[in-house]
């Protein structure tokens, strides 16, 4: 049987970019034959593609795409298993071009744009394909597209960790800017009170209620109380509530008024925010690897 050495294997990653352990079981079958262990990899993609889906795919990045006109543009949220991966070009290139697809052809939902052709595939052939190339998880999380009523303004930020889409009217570009900056660092859950989920005021209300009680005060004066514990609390998860992060003097809906401007929407979108994140065990992963390999 041929050695296999570590050249070998180096040689058939950086044609492949398939997984360091992989790469050697295919140059074992193949005998040492590089080229025949490259086409054993690329016989394996789906069955890795398969496999690689039942592990959980917290880390990532958030593309964006705005159409030159400002007129529309989409956020999109793809997931990858470690943050190595979120750096790799070929991962950054997919989610850019998602981004664009979401934008230019808005898709009803995740399982449409999966179908929608890309580079004389599909959306579901390319995410298997980059799998089976990187050996981890990729998944499509989710996306939001937005037809401007005024313009569209993005910022990415911490690594495309965060991502931000608003939709402003009036004003300017610095504004415009500002206020997508605003939204990544403050993280409202809404535009506006009437906007915020029904449930989330339900806990907020509920929470206040319970402090309240404990106060021993008068009915009539709990539930004033527990009211204005619930208008702080529109107060900080609205973007028009919220302090402006350059200047805590003005609420974001006074800067707006003192500019002529307003905001008709936006997006935000957290890399694997509610997702449960995996722990590895690093020594039994190396170990287990170090048996694959005997």
């Amino acid at each position: 049987m041929a050695e296999i050495t570590a050249v070998m294997v180096k040689e058939l990653r950086e044609k492949t970019d398939a997984p360091m352990m992989e790469c050697k079981k295919a140059l074992t079958e193949a005998g040492g034959d590089i080229g025949k262990a490259e086409e054993i990899l690329r016989v394996k993609l789906g069955n890795k593609a398969s496999r690689a889906a039942s592990r959980i795919a917290a880390e990532g990045v958030v593309a964006a795409h705005v159409a030159r006109d400002g007129k529309s543009g989409a956020l999109v949220e793809v997931n990858c298993e470690t943050d190595f991966v979120a750096k790799n070009d070929e991962f950054l290139a997919l989610a850019g071009a998602i981004a664009e697809l979401v934008a230019v052809r808005n898709p009803a939902d995740v399982d449409a744009l999966s179908r929608l052709p890309l580079k004389g595939a599909t959306v579901e052939d390319a995410r298997k394909a980059l799998i089976g190339r990187i050996g981890e998880n990729i998944a499509i999380r989710r996306f939001r597209r937005i037809a401007a009523a005024g313009r569209l303004a993005v910022y990415i930020h911490g690594g495309a960790r965060i991502g931000v889409l608003v939709d402003v009217t009036g004003g300017d570009e610095t504004l415009a800017k500002d206020l997508a900056m605003h939204i990544a660092a403050s993280k409202p859950v809404a535009l506006s009170a009437s906007e915020v989920p029904a449930e989330l005021v339900q806990r907020e209300r509920a929470i206040a209620a319970a402090k309240a009680a404990e106060s021993g005060k008068p009915a009539a004066i709990v539930e004033k109380m527990v009211e204005g514990s619930v208008q702080k609390y529109l107060k900080e998860v609205t973007l028009l509530g919220q302090p402006f992060v350059k200047n805590d003097k003005l609420s974001i809906e006074q800067l707006l008024q003192s500019r002529s401007a307003s905001v008709a929407a936006f997006a935000l979108y957290v890399v694997g925010e509610g997702i449960e994140k995996r722990k590895d065990d690093f020594v039994s992963e190396v170990m287990a690897q170090v048996g694959q390999s005997a």
